[in-house]
């Protein structure tokens, strides 16, 4: 950037600079947290899709209570994880 020129971004936060966003002995980074648990999050709601689709073709409940089982409490589980990531960004404003 020419001198003289302020950056577009708020300057008070860069990357690296001081964030400590490694640690604990089962993941590097908290980045590779969030893709296992979006990578969890596709794979529960595609156990779920597949649970409908048996209850489609063999006509038994018990697939489809699964089915909405699994979806019901993917959901939910995902949005409490977005709403701590969203706190979290909240919080780094304030």
């Amino acid at each position: 950037m020419p001198p003289g020129r302020l950056p577009a971004w708020p300057t008070w936060h860069q990357r690296g600079d001081g964030e400590i966003q490694c640690g604990g002995p089962w993941l590097a980074c908290r980045g590779a947290a969030v893709l296992i648990f979006r990578w969890l999050i596709m794979l529960l709601l595609s156990a779920g899709l597949v649970s409908f689709a048996l209850y489609i073709g063999t006509g038994q409940v018990r697939f489809r209570r699964a089915g909405l089982l699994i979806v019901k409490w993917t959901l939910v589980a995902a949005l409490g994880f977005f709403a701590v990531l969203v706190l979290e960004r909240l919080a780094l404003m304030l």
